[in-house]
């Protein structure tokens, strides 16, 4: 399974590589990195059908992960990839925006890792 994640903080690529070691390592699971909503757009564009799966940050500077979640979900559609929000607040405001404009699913940070594979094994 192939999974982008988009991100603005730059050790989230160590903090992924490193929690699915072993994942990644079996070939069970393939993560890129975009570290922008528009170098994920750029990312999705070249590779429409790869990304299963979308983690994405919420605030970030230029275009937001709301703001990217949209843009996805309004584009590809076939198949539409489930997209994950993550957010450093917990609030109901952002949680009903992401679920409104059409996330899959909504994890707080920092990252509880043993939640979220149990999540992916339900994706394979």
């Amino acid at each position: 399974m192939k999974i982008l994640v988009v991100d603005d903080e730059k050790d989230v690529q160590f903090l992924f590589e490193q929690r699915f070691r072993k994942e990644i390592k079996s070939q069970e699971m393939e993560f890129v990195f975009a570290f922008s909503g528009e170098e994920a757009l750029i990312y999705l564009n070249k590779h429409e059908h790869e990304a299963v799966l979308i983690l994405s940050d919420i605030n970030m500077p230029g275009m937001s992960g709301l703001e990217l979640l949209e843009h996805i979900k309004q584009k590809y559609v076939k198949p539409p990839p489930l997209v994950m929000m993550i957010t450093a607040y917990g609030d109901a405001e952002n949680f009903n925006m992401a679920k409104e404009l059409g996330a899959d699913d909504f994890l707080t940070k920092p990252v509880d890792f043993a939640l979220l594979k149990e999540k992916l094994k339900t994706i394979n």
